[in-house]
C-alpha cells in the first residue's frame, strides 16, 4: 500500500476517534447544565431505588408480521416468548395496540437528511415526501412531525398533525439549504456529516424521551458516513468511545420508545456496495474490542431499534408508507431484567411467536447497568 493510502486510514481513525471524543463531550455539557438545578433536590433512597429499578425494566414495542410482512394484531401474551441472552423471561405486562387508537396515539417523524444526501437528490426526496403527505385528500392515519436536517440548522416543526396539506405546504415553503459539505471535501468532509448526524440523533432522542407514546422515526437518507474498513485499526480508547456510543443508542431508542427507519433515496440508483455493506456490523457488540464505527452507521441502528431498512425502490412515498404501516398493529411488552454485573452489559434480546410463519421485530438488545 502507498503512503498516501496509509495517510488516508490514518486520517480515517483520527476522524471517528474525535468525531465520537466530540460528540460525547457536548452532550455532558447538555447534560450537566441543568446539574446544578438537579442538585438542589437531594435525592431519596426511595428515588435511588426507583431509578436503579427503571434501568432494570425493560419494556418493548414489538411488531408480529405475517411471511409477507404485513403486521399482524389479534395476538395473546400466551403466543410470546421473550428470551434475554436466550433466557425465558416472565412478562410483567403486556398490551395489544393499535396505532390510531392507542392512548397517545403513535407519532410519525419524517426526517428529510439534507447533509447526506446530495443536492440533485434533493429534490426528490422533498417531492415524493410531499406526495406522501397529499395523500388521501392530506388526511394523515398518524399525528406526524416533519424535520428538516441541514448542515446549517434543523428545522422541527413544533406540534404533530394529521394535516397533511399543512405539512406539504411548509416543506414546499422551506428553502432547500445549499449544502457547504460534499463529499470533495474527503475526509474532513465525512467527518464533519458524521459528527452533525450524530449529534442530531442524540439531541432527537433526549428530546422525544421526554414524550410518551411509540415513535416512528422514518430517516429518509442513504446514511452518514461509516468510516471504516478493513484495514483501519482503532486504539482501545478509540474502541471504548465507539462502544460507549453504540451502547447509548441503543439504550437511547429503546427506553425513548422510537423505532428507527432507514429509507434511502437512492434506492435502485445505489451500488451494491452501498446497499450491503452495513450488513457486516449487524451482529451485537459485546464488548469493547468488537466496536466499530460501521456498529454506528444509519442503518445498522435501524435493525437493531426494530425498524427497517429499506433501500430496494426508487419510489419513497411507497417506501414511508411501508415503514409508517408498523404502526397499525403493535405489542408492548416488558420483563424485569437481573442487575448487571458491569456497565453497559450486552443482552441479547429475542421474541417468539408460538405461531407458523409469524416472526417478531423489536430491539435486538439492552445494555445492562450494575
Amino acid at each position: 500500500m502507498n503512503k498516501l493510502s496509509w495517510l488516508r486510514i490514518a486520517l480515517t481513525s483520527l476522524a471517528v476517534f474525535f468525531v465520537l471524543e466530540f460528540t460525547m463531550q457536548q452532550a455532558g455539557a447538555q447534560a450537566s447544565s441543568g446539574s446544578e438545578e438537579k442538585k438542589l433536590i437531594p435525592r431519596t433512597p426511595e428515588d435511588t431505588e426507583n431509578a436503579r429499578l427503571a434501568d432494570r425494566h425493560i419494556v418493548l414495542q414489538v411488531v408480529a408480521t405475517d411471511a409477507s410482512g404485513k403486521a399482524i394484531s389479534g395476538l395473546q401474551q400466551q403466543d410470546f416468548t421473550i428470551l434475554d441472552n436466550d433466557q425465558p423471561q416472565k412478562m410483567s405486562s403486556f398490551e395489544a395496540l393499535q396505532g390510531a387508537t392507542a392512548d397517545p396515539p403513535v407519532e410519525v417523524i419524517l426526517l428529510a437528511d439534507m447533509v447526506n444526501t446530495s443536492f440533485q437528490r434533493v429534490g426528490y426526496e422533498r417531492d415524493q415526501i410531499s406526495k406522501f403527505l397529499r395523500q388521501n385528500n392530506g388526511q394523515l392515519a398518524y399525528p406526524t412531525t416533519l424535520i428538516m436536517f441541514s448542515d446549517s440548522d434543523t428545522k422541527i416543526q413544533p406540534q404533530p398533525t394529521r394535516d397533511g396539506n399543512a405539512l406539504a405546504n411548509l416543506l414546499a415553503s422551506s428553502e432547500s439549504s445549499l449544502r457547504t459539505i460534499n463529499r470533495a471535501q474527503g475526509v474532513y468532509g465525512a467527518e464533519e456529516r458524521l459528527q452533525l448526524s450524530l449529534n442530531a440523533l442524540h439531541q432527537l432522542i433526549a428530546y422525544e424521551g421526554t414524550k410518551p407514546g411509540r415513535k416512528l422515526l422514518v430517516w429518509i437518507s442513504p446514511g452518514w458516513p461509516l468510516l471504516s474498513g478493513p484495514r483501519i485499526e482503532y486504539s482501545a480508547k478509540q474502541q471504548e468511545a465507539m462502544f460507549n456510543w453504540i451502547a447509548e443508542f441503543s439504550n437511547g431508542l429503546r427506553t425513548s420508545r422510537i423505532t428507527l427507519f432507514a429509507v434511502d433515496p437512492l434506492g435502485t440508483d445505489g451500488s451494491v456496495l452501498h446497499d450491503f455493506y452495513y450488513q457486516g456490523f449487524l451482529k451485537g457488540v459485546r464488548k469493547v474490542d468488537q466496536a466499530n464505527s460501521g456498529n454506528l452507521a444509519l442503518q445498522v441502528l435501524a435493525t437493531q431499534s426494530g425498524g427497517r431498512v429499506l433501500n430496494t425502490s426508487n419510489d419513497l412515498t411507497s417506501e414511508i408508507n411501508a415503514s409508517v404501516a408498523d404502526a397499525s398493529a403493535y405489542y408492548v411488552m416488558s420483563f424485569e431484567a437481573a442487575p448487571a454485573d458491569k456497565s453497559n452489559e450486552y443482552h441479547s434480546i429475542t421474541v417468539k411467536i408460538d405461531k407458523t410463519g409469524m416472526k417478531a421485530r423489536t430491539n435486538l438488545a439492552y445494555y445492562g447497568q450494575p
